[in-house]
C-alpha cells in the first residue's frame, strides 16, 4: 500500500514534548505538508506522551463545543424579568396594597403559571438536545506513549495521532497520513449525499462519518477550533431578538407609558376637584391594574406550548417557544442543502435506459449482483433497497 511506504518524523523523546504546539486552521492544514504540520504542532508519528497530552488539554481545553452553563434557578427567575412581567408584578403588589386578596392570588397564579410553563417546555427541549449529543463520537483510537489506546474523544489535543475506521465519527479535524483511503460522509457539513473519497494529505472534518476505509491522521484542531466548531460559533453569534420578543416589548413599553400618562392625568384632574389623596391613590391603582394585561403572557405561552407539542409529534424539537411564532411568520424559507435539513438518503429511480439488459428487471438484477450489502456504499445500498 502506497500510504504505508511513507516515513514520518519519529520522536523517541516524546516524553519531553511540550505544549508549544499551536492550533492550525483546517484550510491552512490542507496547504501544509505532513512534515510541516509535525513541526508546527511539535508532534511525531509516535503520537504524544500522556503527560504532554494532559498539558495540551489544560492549555487548549476539551475537544467539545463550549457550552454556557446557566443555573436552572436563574433560567426560571428570568421569566419574571421584563416589561410585561414587571407590570404584572406591579399589579399583584397594588392588589395586595388595596386589600384585594382574590385578585392578588389570581395575578400571582398567572405569573407563576407562565414562568413554569415556559421553563418546562425549554427544559424538555434541552433534554432532547442533550440526548442527540449523546450520539456524537465518545471514544477515539489515539497513539499515546507510543501505543495505540482508546481515549475519550473529549481528551484529544492538537498533535495527537489517531485512527479512524468504518462507521466511526471523525472526532477532530485531521490531516490524513497513512492508509489506502477513507470514504467520508460530510453531509452534515456540506449537504452532499455521496461520501467523499480521501487519501493521504487530505483533511477530514470533525463530525463527518467514515463510510469505508481505515486511515491514521494527525489532529490539527479540536473543539471550537474545528471547521464544525467555528461554523457553530458563527450560528450562535448570529442570534437576534425575534419578532415575537420585539412585539411583546413594544406592547409592554406602550402600556407602561399609557398607564403612567393616564395616572398623571387622573391625579391632576382629581386633585383639582379636591379629592382626598387616599381616595385618589385608589383610583390610580385601579387604573394601573386595569391597564396591565395580566393573562396575556399565560395565553401566549399556552398557545405556543400546544404548537410545540404538535411539532414534537413530527420529531421536531422546539428549543425556544418564541421560535414557533417566528417560523409562522415566514413566507419564503431559503436554505442550503445541509444534512440537518435533508434525510441524506439516495433512492433508486426509474431507469431511463436498459442498455444490454433484456428489460428493467434484468438490469436491476445485474445491478444488485454487482453491489455489496456490507460495504456501506450508499449507491450499493440504494440499489439493493430498490430491488427488494
Amino acid at each position: 500500500m502506497a500510504g504505508h511506504a511513507r516515513q514520518w518524523p519519529l520522536a523517541s523523546n516524546w516524553e519531553n514534548q511540550t505544549v508549544d504546539a499551536k492550533i492550525i486552521d483546517s484550510q491552512d492544514a490542507k496547504k501544509l505538508s505532513a512534515e510541516e504540520l509535525f513541526g508546527q504542532l511539535d508532534a511525531s508519528a509516535d503520537g504524544l506522551s500522556t503527560a504532554a497530552a494532559q498539558e495540551r488539554l489544560a492549555a487548549y481545553g476539551p475537544n467539545a463545543l463550549a457550552e454556557k452553563e446557566t443555573s436552572a434557578w436563574l433560567k426560571f427567575l428570568g421569566y419574571f424579568w421584563g416589561p410585561i412581567p414587571w407590570m404584572i408584578e406591579i399589579a399583584a403588589v397594588l392588589s395586595l396594597i388595596l386589600g384585594d386578596v382574590p385578585d392578588f392570588c389570581i395575578i400571582l397564579f398567572l405569573l407563576i403559571f407562565n414562568a413554569v410553563l415556559g421553563f418546562w417546555e425549554e427544559s424538555r427541549a434541552a433534554n432532547a438536545l442533550a440526548a442527540l449529543k449523546g450520539h456524537l463520537a465518545l471514544q477515539a483510537h489515539a497513539k499515546r506513549d507510543g501505543q495505540w489506546t482508546e481515549v475519550p474523544a473529549a481528551e484529544l489535543v492538537p498533535g495527537d495521532i489517531i485512527r479512524i475506521r468504518l462507521g466511526e465519527i471523525v472526532p477532530a479535524d485531521l490531516k490524513l497520513l497513512e492508509g489506502d483511503f477513507v470514504s467520508i460522509d460530510q453531509a452534515a457539513l456540506t449537504g452532499e449525499s455521496l461520501p467523499v473519497t480521501m487519501h493521504a494529505g487530505a483533511v477530514a472534518y470533525s463530525g463527518s462519518v467514515v463510510k469505508q476505509g481505515d486511515m491514521t491522521g494527525l489532529v490539527t484542531g479540536t473543539g471550537g477550533n474545528t471547521f464544525f466548531g467555528r461554523t457553530a460559533a458563527l450560528v450562535e453569534s448570529a442570534g437576534a431578538v425575534s419578532h415575537f420578543q420585539q412585539a411583546v416589548l413594544h406592547i409592554g413599553n406602550f402600556l407602561i407609558v399609557l398607564a403612567g400618562a393616564l395616572g398623571v392625568l387622573l391625579a391632576v384632574v382629581e386633585l383639582s376637584r379636591g379629592v382626598a389623596f387616599l381616595e385618589l391613590l385608589q383610583f390610580v391603582l385601579l387604573l394601573v391594574i386595569a391597564a396591565i394585561p395580566v393573562a396575556m403572557p399565560a395565553v401566549l405561552s399556552v398557545t405556543m406550548a400546544l404548537g410545540a407539542f404538535q411539532l414534537s409529534k413530527r420529531k421536531a424539537i422546539v428549543s425556544r417557544l418564541q421560535s414557533i411564532e417566528e417560523m409562522a411568520g415566514i413566507d419564503i424559507l431559503c436554505s442550503d442543502k445541509t444534512g440537518t435539513l435533508t434525510q441524506n438518503k439516495i433512492s433508486l429511480g426509474e431507469p431511463s435506459e436498459v442498455f444490454a439488459a433484456k428489460d428493467e428487471s434484468d438490469l436491476l438484477l445485474a445491478a444488485a449482483l454487482a453491489s455489496q450489502s456490507g460495504n456501506e456504499d450508499v449507491i450499493d445500498k440504494a440499489v439493493l433497497a430498490g430491488t427488494d
